[in-house]
């Protein structure tokens, strides 16, 4: 893995970016969480399967959009890329479209509107080095952010706050603070975000108690669970299988 810090100008849009260089002996799965952010796959030719219980497909360049369920991938066993994990609101303003048509859903990139994403995958891989590719990658996402939509500053506001306390602000308080009806303010979160607001702090939530779950030191799930702002431990159980797929001490057992 070849971790890139994304250029200064980007910061709110993108979330993380990282080149990866994978080998393994045979088919390789793993089952991606919530978390939030919307992932952009670019790879460099290989294919990779995607599956979850809105459809399943493959997919060499693709993103995928804020998902309140979990997805497997898998690949054959080799696999060059680089990802890209934006924030919902970057992925508003760099992708085009609105963010609820891919609410649990992965899109191929070359769907998208614009020449800078055509093919890009390819001309990264066709590339010599990490540096140029990431330089590239840069250029892309600049070219995106300056002719796509920014966010209205009522959303970039709500899901700030919603990030900032980790899914725990009231959604209706949000809503009157900006001053919109509980409905509009919905109806516009969603389709910057991808889910509408209350969803939205779920998945939050449910990533800020995976990682107390798993973060160094012993922590009892019920006290993740107060730590999270979830009612009980038999709520956080119900909030994880949901999103999950599975109970927190299932995934301790997995990691």
């Amino acid at each position: 893995m070849v971790a890139h810090r994304p250029h200064p100008s980007l910061r709110g849009l993108v979330r993380s970016s990282a080149g990866f260089a994978e080998r393994a002996g045979g088919p390789l799965h793993r089952r991606e969480l919530p978390f939030g952010g919307v992932p952009i796959i670019l790879s460099f030719g290989e294919r990779v399967r995607i599956s979850s219980a809105t459809g399943s497909g493959d997919y060499t360049s693709f993103v995928a959009g804020v998902h309140e369920i979990p997805v497997d991938t898998a690949h054959d066993g080799s696999l060059r890329c680089i990802q890209v994990d934006l924030t919902p609101l970057g992925a508003h303003q760099l992708l085009g479209l609105p963010m609820s048509e891919l609410h649990d859903a992965v899109a191929p990139l070359d769907a998208l509107d614009g020449a800078h994403w055509r093919d890009l995958g390819d001309r990264l891989a066709d590339l010599p080095s990490w540096p140029a590719r990431f330089e590239l990658l840069d250029e892309t996402l600049h070219r995106a952010a300056a002719i796509g939509r920014v966010a209205d500053p009522e959303v970039r506001w709500a899901w700030r706050r919603l990030v900032t306390s980790h899914g725990t602000a009231p959604i209706g308080q949000l809503a009157a603070e900006v001053g919109w009806s509980r409905r509009h303010f919905a109806a516009r979160f969603r389709g910057q975000v991808g889910l509408a607001p209350k969803p939205a702090a779920r998945v939050l939530r449910f990533a800020h108690a995976r990682a107390l779950l798993t973060a160094p030191g012993v922590r009892s799930i019920s006290d993740v669970a107060a730590a999270a702002g979830y009612a009980d431990h038999s709520h956080l159980t119900r909030e994880f299988r949901r999103l999950a797929g599975a109970t927190p001490s299932q995934l301790l057992t997995s990691a």
